[in-house]
């Protein structure tokens, strides 16, 4: 019996693969514009990690999950309003007693991308890894945050 590894997200990944790559066939034939935004650490992807998002008056908040990941295997990059995380799980060696039944967990590499707001931070951006999971704060900047006006009686 052949062990076959149980992956429900690169079929996901597969099919937003394809299409991009039948978009930007589009974009090049036609000259609508030539986006360099799917690198090969998009192309090279297995899985992508899970990623809950929050906003509030001062700040958006990335919390992505990444059990199993050393802080050092973690790769964080921002270039063009565009924040970018990568790397690599390796996966574990197998004992010569043990025979696995089953095994769910994604290995290789991952990229995760997201376009953010122009009105933000940048050089502000703070990264903490804790428990398998990365936090990301992006702070907004002062224009887009909400103003209270006051409002005077007469």
């Amino acid at each position: 019996m052949t062990l076959v590894k149980f992956n429900p997200m690169r079929d996901l990944v597969d099919f937003e693969r394809e299409f991009s790559r039948m978009f930007n066939s589009l974009e090049n034939r036609f000259g609508i514009s030539k986006s360099k935004d799917t690198g090969e650490e998009y192309e090279n992807a297995v899985w992508m990690p899970l990623t809950d998002i929050y906003e509030d008056k001062e700040k958006y908040t990335l919390k992505v999950d990444l059990p199993g990941i050393k802080k050092e295997d973690v790769k964080i990059s921002f270039t063009n309003g565009k924040l970018s995380i990568s790397g690599e799980r390796a996966q574990e060696s197998e004992t010569k007693d043990a025979k696995c039944h089953r095994i769910e967990k994604s290995y290789g590499k991952y990229f995760r991308s997201f376009n953010l707001p122009e009105l933000i931070q940048a050089d502000k951006i703070n990264a903490e890894f804790k428990d398998g999971q990365l936090t990301i704060t992006v702070p907004k900047a002062e224009e887009a945050k909400p103003k209270e006006i006051e409002i005077k009686v007469k």
